[in-house]
This record gives C-alpha cells, structure tokens and sequence, in this order.
C-alpha cells in the first residue's frame, strides 16, 4: 500500500538527492500495510515528484529521535526543535530505496484534486 505525503520542496529534492534519508512526521498512518511513501513537493512546485520504500518508522521522544537521525537528517537542528515544539512524540520514515520520476507527475494523476495536510492513503 502506499501514502502521499506533502513535502516542502527544499527537503523533498534531499530525499531524491540521498542527503536526506529520514521523513519526519508529527503523525503516522496507522495501516500498517503501507510500504512506499510517494511525494508531493508542495509550493512552489506543486508536482509529485518520486517515492521511496519504507525502511522502517522510528517513534521516540524529539530528542532522541535528533540524535539518532541527525546525521542524515536534512535539516537543521532548529528546523527540527521548531518542528516538534510542545511534542512528546515524533516519528521518522527512514527511506529505504528512492525513485524519482522522470516527468513530475499531477495530483489529479493519483484521482486528488488537493494536496493532503499530512498524508493520504492512495
């Protein structure tokens, strides 16, 4: 099964570059069956761009998630902090293998006429 999530632009090319190797999500989907995370690169782009395989989801408290992924994190640790202020879990999608599509394709490619706030099962 598949998500897609909505991405800024800046972090969603670091995801297809390999810089970024971990998505992080103040929320999670709960079927457990999803194995590939498609990406919308939000404005100004506004084109889903690739997908990637599931590695695994990480849930700790912000803090130790930092320091277990702030290697190839992506982001700043202040990014991060602001990310996750006045949380006391977050999650990390560790990308597995990436995919990014030749043609950047339309969310009315995948039947959405908008981009979901956090994720949407496809």
């Amino acid at each position: 099964m598949k998500v897609l999530i909505s991405v800024k632009p800046q972090f969603a090319l670091k995801i297809f570059d390999g810089t970024k190797k971990y998505e992080y999500r103040k929320r999670i989907f709960k079927n457990s069956g999803v194995n590939t995370v498609v990406v919308y690169a939000s404005s100004p782009m506004k084109k889903v761009i690739g997908e990637f395989t599931i590695d695994k989801i990480m849930e700790e408290e912000p803090e130790v998630l930092w320091e277990m992924t702030k290697k190839h994190s992506g982001i700043t640790k202040d990014y991060f902090d602001k990310y996750f202020l006045n949380k006391d879990c977050a999650f990390a999608i560790k990308v597995k293998d990436f995919i990014r599509y030749k043609v950047p394709k339309e969310l009315k490619d995948f039947e959405l006429k908008f981009a979901p706030q956090s994720f949407v099962y496809i």
